[in-house]
């Protein structure tokens, strides 16, 4: 089981985020970004929301960074950490869109790019955007193939339900022969989504019972990741006991990677927290990624 970091900073979630975290800047998430990096760690994450209703802000945090423009950043100051959009809502963009502006995210970061994506529920926003919301579930589907059939390729051709497009040129696109796509959510229909048309499964919001339940309901392929999260913030300096405990428990359920929120005071205890996390998965046997293994992850 690898472990990756849910980024700090990125999103204000209420529940989750520090009050550190309230007035951090890039500055800080660039620091924590280069320790994650030079300590082996899998992935950063950063999520997607464009128009929060403030109402329900109080709900799901009003503060959500743009993947595209946070990778990008991060990607000149980090080597190796891959670079996890943690999740883009489909029904948001065009699937040419997506393999054009983060096809040339992997091209600059080198082969780093995990490509996260969810239906969304959230029918305010689509409707500000003026997005489909009835039928997102089907135009998700047809959107993921189409993405799949865009990415790495500069000549991509698909012809579906809601995409259609052939004849055109796409460059920069992904260098990255097969883009790794998660795809989240919490439903039987969201697992069905991973196993039809991704390399991932990253499901939220459900209990270990919840969870074995629906995975016991499929045979999940060779190379296929379970992505799950820890739920509430570990302190591995402050707790180590229950910080070991709850990695053994996603490794126990059959998690491949464990996406890792840390509690902390400042950017500096965050550094420091990510230390010990490393020392917990280390003595765990969790893989990390040998900082002097500098090369490319996409094409030689």
């Amino acid at each position: 089981m690898r472990i990756g970091i849910s980024s700090p900073v990125v999103v204000t979630h209420p529940a989750l985020c520090s009050e550190w975290e309230r007035t951090a800047g890039i500055g800080e998430l660039a620091r924590i970004a280069r320790t994650a990096d030079r300590l082996g760690f899998d992935h950063l994450t950063c999520s997607e929301h464009i128009a929060v209703p403030v109402g329900v802000a109080a709900e799901r945090g009003g503060t959500y960074w743009d993947p595209l423009a946070t990778f990008g950043y991060l990607a000149a100051r980090t080597e190796r950490i891959r670079l996890a959009t943690h999740v883009l809502v489909l029904g948001y963009h065009h699937p040419l869109e997506i393999a054009k502006r983060y096809g040339t995210l992997d091209t600059v970061s080198d082969g780093r790019l995990v490509l996260g994506f969810g239906v969304g529920s959230l029918r305010a926003e689509f409707d500000l955007l003026g997005a489909p919301f009835a039928d997102r579930g089907a135009r998700a589907d047809d959107a993921l193939a189409a993405v799949r059939a865009a990415l790495s390729r500069s000549r991509p051709e698909y012809h579906g339900r809601f995409y259609d497009f052939g004849d055109v040129l796409v460059r920069p696109h992904a260098i990255q022969p097969r883009v790794p796509l998660w795809i989240g959510g919490r439903t039987r229909r969201s697992l069905r989504r991973a196993l039809e048309y991704g390399d991932g499964w990253a499901p939220f919001g459900l209990a270990p019972d919840a969870l074995r339940a629906l995975l016991s309901t499929v045979d999940l392929p060779g190379g296929f990741d379970l992505v799950l999260g820890t739920g509430t913030p570990l302190d591995p300096i402050g707790a180590p006991g229950r910080a070991t405990r709850s990695l053994e428990r996603l490794r126990d359920i059959g998690a491949t990677i464990a996406g890792v929120a840390l509690t902390a005071r400042d950017a500096d205890h965050y550094c420091d927290q990510l230390a010990a996390l490393r020392a917990l998965g280390g003595r765990l046997g969790c893989p990390f990624t040998d900082p002097a293994d500098s090369g490319p992850r996409g094409n030689p």
